[in-house]
């Protein structure tokens, strides 16, 4: 039996604006779990609800076997992590984290300890007698995240947690947040816009789009075999190459050409478009492709070549590091193992 479920579970809006449609979704205990999804797809509403801060307008919810769909917060037994601190200024550090240990009625001595060790496995512990206002935001977000691990409850919650931090204070707590999660085993859910962060901590994704889940799996499996042509666009940085075209008996001719582009797996005839990540492309002078380089661009360990042709533009990803080539004519191929096949009119992955 899964840890935490979600059974049909909608939102809708008192304007008649659906947030959440019908969501299914089964937990696991120990699992770290990412929400992800552009502004407005429903991800926080659906955190929101499991925490118990919003009703379902219908659907249940059901954590370690019990119905919890009409608790209230309190009686759910989740830490919640919010983007923005809230943090109480009055209060010290040590204070703050120690504040629902004191509403659980533990000892002062039993706060102490626990106060102590949770400091230390994230590094607070020189900062336990200041006040909020004096910290960075990088350590007023620890003292939230301590806030919320220093009891061991049942779900952690946390909805874009790390998003007002810069990249690389983001990249830090990313990992100390997976350390920590690792280690307690509490089950996490976890809410960002931000598919780097997603696939940097998660055990699963799901994505989510206009108010409902379009694929659930590990990062790995998102990335490589999306689901839908949203999940193609929206994952991966930059997203996939997406060509249209049409599909004949196991070519693929993009549009506007007479070029065919042999697949390794079978897909039916007719309309269809075809995506590759920019790690599947390649510049190639025998590439059956012609086309003129619009944008030549350095990325880290990467060039990345835009190449524009009566096709569209497809984005080639290169170690080599040689010179502009803007305006230049180029040539590119795909590797056929990394070409997946979209319906148009759907949007579902054909192959």
């Amino acid at each position: 039996m899964s840890f935490l479920t979600l059974e049909r579970v909608a939102k809708l809006w008192p304007d008649g604006t659906s947030a959440v449609r019908g969501a299914d979704l089964a937990i696991q205990e120990g699992e770290l779990v990412v929400l992800l999804g552009p502004s407005g797809c429903g991800k926080t509403t659906t955190l929101r609800m499991i925490a118990g801060l919003e009703s379902p307008t219908s659907g249940r919810i059901r954590l370690a076997g019990s119905d919890v769909t009409d608790l209230p917060p309190a009686r759910r037994d989740v830490g919640f992590v919010f983007q923005f601190y809230a943090l109480y200024p009055h209060m010290t550090v040590a204070e703050n984290i120690a504040f629902p240990l004191e509403c659980a009625g533990l000892s002062h001595g039993e706060r102490d300890a626990a106060v102590r060790r949770v400091a230390e496995r994230l590094g607070l512990v020189d900062l336990l007698q200041r006040r909020p206002r004096s910290l960075s935001g990088g350590d007023q977000q620890r003292v939230g995240l301590a806030r919320a691990m220093v009891r061991r409850p049942r779900l952690w919650l946390m909805d874009e947690p790390l998003g007002s931090l810069d990249a690389a204070r983001r990249a830090e707590m990313c990992e100390l947040i997976r350390v920590q999660q690792l280690q307690d085993r509490v089950t996490t859910i976890y809410v960002t816009h931000d598919q780097e962060e997603a696939m940097r901590l998660a055990d699963r994704v799901v994505v989510m789009s206009q108010g409902e889940i379009v694929q659930v799996g590990a990062p790995g499996e998102v990335y490589d075999h999306p689901a839908t042509l949203f999940v193609a666009r929206f994952v991966g940085s930059p997203g996939m190459n997406l060509v249209e075209g049409v599909v004949h008996r196991g070519e693929f001719q993009p549009a506007r050409t007479d070029v065919r582009i042999p697949l390794a797996h079978a897909a039916p005839d007719g309309p269809a478009v075809l995506g590759a990540r920019p790690e599947h492309v390649r510049l190639d002078p025998t590439g059956p492709l012609a086309g003129r380089v619009a944008l030549d661009a350095e990325a880290g360990p990467w060039r990345h070549v835009h190449v524009e042709g009566p096709y569209g533009r497809v984005l080639a990803q290169t170690v080599e590091r040689r010179g502009a080539l803007r305006g230049a004519e180029a040539r590119i191929a795909f590797d056929p193992t990394g070409i997946r096949l979209f319906d148009p009119e759907s949007g579902r992955s054909l192959a």
